[in-house]
């Protein structure tokens, strides 16, 4: 069962979501009718997944959504009675995860969130180890660093100065980087105190 919120400001959309929902049940968590009640609902009832017209009174459906993913992001599905180019790529580099046609028919409510969430997912997994790969390739660039100034002071070779760094951060269960990043500040500081 998903956590759903429906953001419409048509009454009769949102009664054919809330019974396309709840035929595929899912749990509705709140429904609200402008941009400003989706991002004051997305924060309280925390969805699994967010059906949200493009067409809304105050804030339309694709700055609510930017504003939504900007806060916590959550797989959005944007629901319009029209398409065109320039809407659904406005929503793409929003990073909204769907977007369906009225009239919505209730055999393609499920699919539509069980794919939004999937992508979603692969999305989020994607972001991360992009982001783990940076802290990697910041890490090894700071223990080139430190390695360089520990085989200038202490004579040693490549793998000596890297071994040193490897057995402190074992000895003091601390990773590397962190050592090797006290090792060019122990650097500088001393650098400093001779100037």
């Amino acid at each position: 069962m998903r956590r759903v919120l429906v953001i419409d400001d048509h009454a009769p959309s949102r009664d054919i979501l809330r019974r396309a929902l709840a035929a595929n049940r899912c749990e509705i968590v709140g429904e609200g009718s402008s941009g400003r009640a989706a991002l004051e609902l997305a924060s309280v009832t925390v969805p699994e997944v967010i059906l949200m017209a493009v067409g809304l009174p105050d804030l339309d459906g694709i700055h609510a959504a930017r504003k939504i993913m900007q806060a916590k992001p959550v797989p959005i599905i944007l629901v319009s009675n029209h398409y065109d180019s320039e809407t659904v790529e406005r929503a793409k580099q929003v990073g909204v995860m769907g977007y369906l046609l009225k009239p919505l028919r209730d055999e393609e409510v499920l699919p539509a969130i069980e794919l939004a969430v999937s992508h979603f997912r692969e999305f989020v997994t994607l972001q991360k180890e992009n982001e783990d790969l940076k802290k990697t390739l910041e890490a090894r660039k700071i223990i080139e660093r430190a390695k360089g100034i520990l085989m200038k002071s202490k004579g040693l070779s490549e793998a000596e100065a890297f071994s040193l760094i490897q057995k402190k951060s074992m000895d003091l269960r601390r990773p590397m980087g962190e050592i090797a990043q006290a090792v060019i500040l122990s650097e500088e500081l001393s650098k400093g105190k001779g100037a």
